[in-house]
């Protein structure tokens, strides 16, 4: 990330990374934006560099870096003319995998991370529900356990890249409800194949991102072998957790790297449109706007790179992971919409891409957390207030 131009190895890896972004263009973004068309040459790109495994360990093919790394990697490919789409086909492999990493058997690492890393095996992430949706502990996906097998059936909502997976990372419940201690107990987690005899998977028709598929998943039936199970029955929503700070942290890296490219076209744009004889960047009312963007995107990054930084010394960081992509969507999503004023009508045409950029930035206010959450979290969590929800 820009804060951290100092240090050659994260230039290192900005400049690697930006160098596979840059041979897909927004001409090729937008045409998969407007076909719906994975974009498979921008994943096979990321993979050949070996970019996948950017925070793997090393046993496995991965390169065994933080997660300050990863963020690098995440914002710059944000900052690219894939914005959010670019970042959402290689997204679960930085962070959706970290469950296995930590709490999966030596055999499991070894038959799985290798072809996810070389970009051989696609996995998509189940566990969202449409009857739960933040409430993770009311999911009712249901994992029902017949001697060496689990037989699985449920539903899951926004199952991203579900249309391309050949696995799923799956939580669900292996435990009734009524019968746990708490709310959180009793859920298990699961990678296992997305059988497509079992396993319904139906696009959901949305506002953008379109180049990258997001879906209702129905289950009916799916059978698991035990040994698919990632770590011990019912602790399955305690594995997921340690994915969440990593992915707030992600989150955040993105937004920002898709703020600024919006900024930059807007700067660009303002400073060759001429009205009244002038240059419209010469304007304060212009001007004003979109230095303020540049300001609240750089404070965003610090909180980021400051999450990153606890994330990956072994310190807690929930607080500031979720403060990072709180101020990070903010900033990006008001980056955009300047962008959209700066071009005038024009930024309402598809032919100056900054609508896209809009339209996939939206999803960052919502997904995968709300930023009203993140508001009753850290009014919680930092400030001591009695919890909410």
């Amino acid at each position: 990330m820009e804060a951290l131009a100092a240090k050659s190895d994260h230039i290192e890896i900005r400049e690697a990374v930006r160098a596979i972004c840059e041979r897909f263009d927004d001409d090729y973004w937008s045409h998969a934006d407007r076909t719906h068309a994975f974009p498979h040459e921008f994943a096979d790109a990321i993979a050949q560099g070996g970019w996948l495994g950017i925070a793997m360990p090393p046993e496995y093919g991965g390169a065994g870096l933080g997660v300050t790394e990863a963020a690098i990697m995440m914002q710059t490919i944000g900052n690219s003319a894939g914005c959010f789409a670019a970042c959402s086909t290689v997204h679960i492999n930085i962070f959706g995998l970290h469950a296995i990493v930590k709490h999966g058997s030596d055999a499991q690492k070894r038959a799985w991370l290798p072809p996810v890393i070389a970009g051989d095996m696609r996995a998509c992430f189940g566990v969202t529900e449409p009857d739960a949706g933040l409430d993770t502990s009311k999911i009712s996906t249901r994992a029902v356990r017949k001697g060496d097998r689990y037989v699985v059936h449920g539903q899951k909502l926004w199952t991203s890249t579900a249309q391309q997976a050949d696995k799923i990372v799956l939580l669900a419940r292996t435990t009734p409800l009524e019968q746990c201690a708490k709310p959180t107990d009793g859920l298990s987690l699961f990678f296992a194949d997305l059988d497509r005899s079992k396993v319904s998977v139906t696009e959901i028709p949305k506002m953008g991102r379109h180049a990258v598929d997001s879906n209702q998943t129905f289950i009916d039936g799916l059978e698991i072998p035990v040994e698919h199970r990632i770590g011990e029955e019912g602790q399955g929503f305690r594995y997921i957790l340690d994915s969440l700070n990593p992915e707030r942290i992600l989150n955040a890296a993105e937004a920002i790297g898709m703020g600024r490219r919006a900024l930059a076209k807007a700067a660009h744009y303002a400073g060759e449109r001429v009205v009244f004889g002038r240059p419209i960047g010469k304007n304060q009312s212009i001007q004003h706007p979109l230095a303020e963007c540049w300001s609240e995107l750089y404070a965003a990054e610090l909180m980021t790179l400051h999450a990153a930084e606890l994330y990956d010394a072994g310190q807690p960081c929930g607080v500031q992971a979720n403060a990072a992509k709180y101020l990070a969507a903010d900033a990006g999503f008001k980056a955009c919409d300047r962008a959209i004023r700066t071009h005038g009508g024009m930024g309402y045409a598809s032919e100056y891409h900054v609508e896209r950029y809009f339209r996939e930035m939206v999803a960052t206010q919502l997904a995968p957390v709300s930023r009203e959450m993140i508001l009753c979290f850290i009014a919680e969590r930092a400030l001591g207030l009695p919890k909410s929800y």
